[in-house]
Formats: structure tokens, C-alpha cells, sequence
């Protein structure tokens, strides 16, 4: 068992106390992934950025790489969604989200946003897309602790996927030796979760979905940073949060809705009316027709829905 390393130990005993308020300033501000953190004071991860669009891009592994829908690069660019794609081309891409709870030190992966956070003495450290279980095969939620870690790991098919590998006429395989053909990719971390873990893959594209067999689909760059900053023992959290609502010290008020594919309750206006409460924000202070609207798309990109400048005053702001 390793120990964690000791800038970790130390950010833990001094951080749990201010954890609450540290997350008012915790925020991340980048141009193009993987996402570093930045003291700018709204709890909101920006990943918006002028892409410019390589041999071998498309819409879907552009959608994946920065945590937006294609719906949403298709309707910013009017694009055709028909035509392929020209190297060289520059796509505006949007792609914001509302930072849930914070740990002190640790990973927090919220399922209809398919994002995952890293915190580091209560503050944001790094945030990634991420592909997580499709509706008929579920993540779990729940607390969890980092138990493994491996490199080119050999993909033990569990009996139920070689049940569906069977129902589908496809081969059947037992086990999956490292390799350009392992959906693991290169880097596994295992999680106390029964048969969960957080992986590399070799399709891309694929995050940002709800895709997987229940573990938790990285891109392969990002799985490799990822891999660096955590340590056996780290601590984790899985949640299940489709609205999120969060207020920035500056008083500027943010909004997010995802889908609700596991059908858990989706979430309703009287819902994000209570979160507004629970935040002390002012219900006059927001934009309840915005708010409306975007509970019906549920698009997964957080607005700005109003400002509260003289609420909140040593109140708690973050997702939920």
C-alpha cells in the first residue's frame, strides 16, 4: 500500500477547515484540455476555446475532447452536420460547467455532467470529460477510495460482458492482453467500487457519453495526467446531480442541466427554486424563463442566469 505524497498529507490537515469557503474562489479557465486550476473567483470549469479542426477530427471526437454535445458545436458553427469537416477549419466551442461539492483532497465524478474533478485542499486542481455507463448498465454512486494502479493492464472480461459479447454474435473474449485492441487503453485505476474503475480507452470519441459498461472512460491524455496526480488511497466520490446552481463571489449566479438518462428524477423548476433557497440567492436575482428553457434542452452547458450581489454574504455557493 503507498502512502500519499506528503504535499497531499499537508494540503489535507491545513484544508478541511476552509474547505467550505475555498470553494467559492475554486474555478478553472482554460483555452484548449488538460484543464489547469486558476484563482478567478466563479466555481465554473471553461473549456471554451477557438478549435482548430485537424485531419481526423469530427464533430464527435471534437464534442468528447473539450465536455460539450455536437448539437451544441453544430448549432454555434451553423453547421452541416452532413458535410465533413475542412483541416484548418476554426470552430468556436462553448463548453462550461457548474463545479459540484468539493472534497478537501480527492476525485469527484458527477454522472449526468460525464465530468470528473480532481480537488486539492479544497480547490479545483483539474477537471476532464468523461464517458460513463450507458442507461442499461448503470455507474454506480457512492464514496470510494483509489485501490490500484496500473499500466497496460491485461482486460479481464467479466462473465457479463462475454454474456453480451454473445447475445451479439460477436466473439466471445476471455481476456484482452495490453495492446491497441484493450479498451482499458494504458492507464487503470481501480476503485473500491465492485469491478469499477477509472481507464484510458482507444476510441476517443467515445467520451463525454453514456457509453460504457459502468467504469469510467477517460481520454488518453487526459488518463495520463490524471494517473500522476493520484496516489493509492486517494478518496473519491460518485455522484448523481442533473441541476447544479452555484454563485460566484462576484455575485454572478450560474446554471446547469444535464439528462437525466438513469431516470432518477430529472429535476424540475421547483427543484432548481429549492436549490436557490438552499443557496441564498435571491429567487428575484435569476432568470426564471432561461431557467426554464434550459431545463427543457438540458444541454449540459452552464449559463449565467443572474446576479446576486448583495445576497450570500458568508453563504454557501456549489453545485447540486
Amino acid at each position: 500500500m503507498h502512502r500519499l505524497p506528503p504535499h497531499v498529507r499537508r494540503a489535507r490537515r491545513g484544508a478541511r477547515a476552509a474547505a467550505g469557503c475555498a470553494f467559492l474562489a475554486a474555478t478553472l479557465l482554460v483555452a484548449t484540455p488538460p484543464a489547469v486550476a486558476s484563482a478567478h473567483p466563479d466555481p465554473i470549469v471553461d473549456r471554451s476555446t477557438g478549435h482548430v479542426v485537424a485531419r481526423g477530427d469530427s464533430l464527435a471526437s471534437i464534442g468528447a475532447r473539450y465536455g460539450v454535445s455536437v448539437q451544441l458545436v453544430v448549432r454555434q458553427n451553423a453547421l452541416d452536420p452532413r458535410k465533413p469537416l475542412r483541416p484548418g477549419q476554426v470552430l468556436q466551442v462553448t463548453a462550461r460547467h457548474v463545479v459540484p461539492p468539493p472534497l478537501d483532497d480527492g476525485i469527484v465524478i458527477n454522472l449526468p455532467q460525464r465530468m470528473l474533478f480532481l480537488f486539492r485542499g479544497g480547490r479545483l486542481a483539474s477537471a476532464y470529460p468523461v464517458a460513463v455507463g450507458r442507461a442499461s448498465w448503470p455507474t454506480p454512486t457512492g464514496e470510494f477510495t483509489v485501490r490500484t494502479r496500473e499500466t497496460d493492464k491485461t482486460w479481464i472480461v467479466p462473465v457479463s460482458i462475454q454474456e453480451e459479447m454473445r447475445r451479439e454474435g460477436k466473439p466471445v473474449l476471455t481476456r484482452v492482453p495490453p495492446g491497441p485492441e484493450n479498451p482499458l487503453g494504458r492507464h487503470w485505476i481501480g476503485l473500491s467500487l465492485p469491478a469499477i474503475g477509472i481507464h484510458g480507452t482507444i476510441a476517443p470519441a467515445s467520451v463525454y457519453g453514456f457509453r460504457s459498461h459502468g467504469c469510467i472512460r477517460v481520454h488518453p491524455d487526459d488518463v495520463a495526467q490524471l494517473f500522476d496526480r493520484v496516489a493509492i488511497g486517494e478518496p473519491g466520490r460518485i455522484v448523481y446531480q442533473p441541476l447544479l446552481m452555484a454563485r460566484g463571489s462576484d455575485g454572478r449566479i450560474w446554471f446547469e442541466a444535464n439528462p437525466d438518462v438513469y431516470r432518477k428524477g430529472a429535476g424540475t423548476l421547483a427543484d432548481a427554486r429549492a436549490m436557490a433557497v438552499e443557496r441564498g440567492i435571491a429567487q428575484e436575482s435569476l432568470d426564471w424563463r432561461l431557467i426554464e428553457t434550459m431545463l427543457r434542452a438540458r444541454d449540459g452547458l452552464a449559463q449565467e442566469v443572474g446576479v446576486d450581489r448583495d445576497g450570500g454574504a458568508g453563504r454557501a455557493a456549489g453545485g447540486g
